[in-house]
């Protein structure tokens, strides 16, 4: 061996190559292991649900009026469909591939025979982050294929444009709740804890705090990821966009007022950026400082 393919031989590789190499070593790892399937059977469990009961009792929750125009009935589908279901298949995503994506280096001590290495642990976050995304991408996208099917078989080649902005929305929405569970995943050390943490933040305490800002202190809630989430459905309201602020009186009386925030689009698309971008700088900060012991 000549002395340039020794030297070739140890060179160190650059950053974009450890992303790389962690990359895709960490995504066979989640295509190969059993929580990937699991999440795979859930989602189809989900389709095939929805599939079995609107095929066979025809709601018109789902199917709209029959004597209303398709583009109508069509935003009625995927808004019932898509709207009230994908924000849980998202959030699902993020705790199954990124609630012990960093903590699991600290637990399972695989970053105290790792990290000492010539490998940088932003090339390490950097490729666990993509590999989690993506396999959270293509659960994502297996459910968006079975309900424009769905859609299909209904409606024929009709698939309105929102639903397609709704889709985009989406993804966006996938890579700021990837961010923050990774964030919650260098702050703690344990597994359980990591992931016990964003399932509950995620799944109960935003959309109760979302309610109680706005209904009891009047509030908008802007400053809550699941609020800004909202555009993700309110684009596939049948008539029309809601309106910002929404008054709902309710009693026989109408003493009571309850109030309703609907973020504007580019509201909801800063609140959705501005999440990922802090808790993702955040969550790498975080695992560049805490010592392996």
């Amino acid at each position: 061996m000549t002395e340039e393919e020794v030297t070739s031989a140890n060179k160190v590789p650059d950053s974009l190559a450890q992303v790389g190499i962690t990359m895709k070593y960490t995504f066979l790892d989640y295509f190969r292991s059993r929580r990937f399937f699991i999440l795979l059977i859930i989602t189809l469990l989900i389709s095939v649900i929805l599939t079995v009961l609107v095929g066979y009792y025809r709601p018109l929750s789902f199917l709209g009026d029959p004597t209303l125009d398709v583009t109508t009935r069509a935003l009625t589908f995927y808004s019932t469909w898509w709207g009230s279901s994908v924000t849980f298949v998202i959030i699902l995503g993020g705790i199954f591939f990124g609630g012990d994506a960093i903590s699991g280096e600290f637990q399972n001590k695989t970053g105290y025979f790792g990290i000492p290495n010539p490998i940088r642990r932003s090339s390490v976050y950097i490729g666990k982050w993509l590999s989690a995304f993506i396999a959270a991408t293509v659960i994502f996208a297996i459910f968006a294929a079975i309900t424009v099917g769905n859609g299909l078989y209904y409606f024929g080649g009709y698939v309105p444009i929102q639903f397609g902005q709704s889709l985009l929305y989406a993804w966006f929405y996938l890579a700021a709740v990837m961010g923050f569970t990774f964030f919650f995943s260098s702050l703690f050390k344990s597994n359980s804890m990591s992931i016990l943490v964003t399932a509950i933040l995620f799944l109960f305490v935003f959309s109760l705090l979302e309610t109680l800002v706005a209904t009891l202190i009047n509030v908008e809630p802007w400053f809550i990821l699941t609020y800004g989430a909202g555009i993700i459905g309110n684009i596939l309201t049948p008539g029309g966009y809601p309106a910002h602020i929404e008054h709902t009186a309710i009693g026989r009386r109408g003493l009571v007022t309850i109030t309703n925030y609907n973020a504007y689009v580019p509201e909801g698309l800063a609140i959705i950026g501005l999440y990922f971008i802090i808790t993702a700088i955040l969550g790498l900060v975080l695992f560049e400082r805490k010592e392996f012991t």
